[in-house]
């Protein structure tokens, strides 16, 4: 991406009040403009995926659930994590181990005086939550997610 781009949508960004969250290529299969997206959610639920936020622990009821089934982007509906990924990581987001092939994009995100990456629903951009390295085997890896990003369809 050249300066003269950057600037570009950084400025139109600010001025226009876009989601903050752009594809690899600049667009992604489901777009909406920010007051579509805000008919869509509620207010929380606009916070965390649109403008990248975070729900309070142990708010989710999606936490200590442990039915079979998807988990979907309560977004664009896109299926992302399986419930058997899914584990009790004890944080009070809930937490998976792996995800389903294609759906998700990550990023770096440098908030908070820490180095961090970010998981957003690759079909619509919305913001799921964050990737440690602190999961269990076979992966290692720990999505810790935002309950209010997901939508949870049984098996």
């Amino acid at each position: 991406m050249s300066r003269r781009t950057f600037l570009i949508t950084a400025i139109a960004t600010t001025a226009f009040g876009t989601s903050r969250v752009t594809a690899a290529d600049g667009s992604f299969e489901i777009t909406r403009t920010p007051a579509e997206w805000r008919t869509l959610l509620t207010d929380d639920q606009y916070y965390v995926m649109r403008e990248e936020g975070t729900e309070r622990s142990g708010s989710s009821p999606l936490d200590k659930h442990f039915v079979t089934g998807i988990y979907h982007c309560r977004g664009c509906d896109q299926a992302l994590y399986s419930s058997l990924h899914k584990f009790d990581s004890r944080t009070g987001w809930p937490s998976f181990f792996d995800v389903l092939p294609s759906a998700i994009q990550i990023k770096e995100d440098n908030s908070f005086f820490s180095s961090r990456t970010e998981c957003h629903c690759d079909r619509c951009g919305s913001h799921l939550g964050h990737i440690f390295n602190d999961g269990p085997d076979p992966t290692g890896l720990r999505h810790c997610l935002n309950g209010v990003s997901l939508v949870f369809h049984a098996a």
